[in-house]
């Protein structure tokens, strides 16, 4: 099943067996939280691309919606999902499903790599800044403010937006190099009543949680309020 074109589903066709036997390095030990565990491994497919399989047993949240509760891996299926609708790069999803059992609950979603994306901080860590300029710089702010506006255009909150969840792809040399921003870790997304609503709240969270100087976010803010097409009252300076 190829999730970005079909919902996550209740597993009945063993195809989940198949994925949740794929075993590979951890990237993320489980951690033991909301009534369960959750972990990320780094796994192939048969073809050898690289994946990350996100599983669970237990790990659910509740809402009025789920009251009993849900895993949280099929809200971030339908974050991802709603991300690249409104043309936020984001991880594409290859698989995603979830059973209950006499044992409980046991999800799984499994996401393609971003081939050659890295965090920014690990970018900027690596001299990319000075390797190629300001200019470029610029142009890389200005993708990370375009995902985020359109992002919260759709009335979509990350709820977990820190500076090590941005990752950028920069490609060539020069004034030609291309400048690309992603967005990962949406496990705590959410759908708010409006933009503004989700706007406010992820942008005053990255300016706490980021290491921009004052006129770097300021260039990033110039950028997100051109992209999000109106000005915002109570962004954070």
């Amino acid at each position: 099943m190829n999730a970005d074109t079909d919902s996550a589903t209740m597993a009945r066709d063993g195809i989940l067996d198949s994925w949740w036997q794929r075993q590979g390095d951890w990237v993320e030990p489980p951690n033991e939280r909301r009534g369960g565990a959750s972990g990320v491994q780094r796994i192939r497919d048969d073809q050898g691309r690289l994946l990350y399989a996100k599983r669970q047993t237990g790990h659910l949240y509740r809402s009025l919606r789920h009251p009993f509760g849900r895993p949280t891996v099929l809200r971030e299926h339908d974050a991802l999902l709603g991300a690249r609708r409104a043309g936020v790069r984001v991880p594409e999803i290859v698989y995603c499903a979830a059973e209950q059992g006499h044992e409980g609950w046991r999800a799984l979603l499994v996401t393609a790599a971003l081939e050659g994306f890295q965090p920014i901080e690990d970018w900027y860590a690596a001299g990319g800044r000075e390797r190629h300029g300001e200019a470029l710089h610029s142009r890389l702010l200005q993708q990370v403010a375009g995902n985020l506006a359109q992002l919260h255009r759709a009335r979509w909150q990350h709820g977990c937006l820190y500076i090590k969840h941005v990752f950028v792809r920069v490609s060539g040399e020069g004034e030609d190099a291309l400048a690309e921003a992603a967005l990962l870790d949406l496990e705590k997304c959410r759908r708010r009543l409006t933009a503004s609503q989700a706007s406010l709240h992820d942008m005053q969270q990255l300016r706490r949680h980021s290491s921009w100087n004052d006129s770097d976010w300021q260039l990033l803010l110039d950028a997100y309020r051109a992209a999000f097409g109106r000005d915002l009252k109570g962004l954070p300076s």
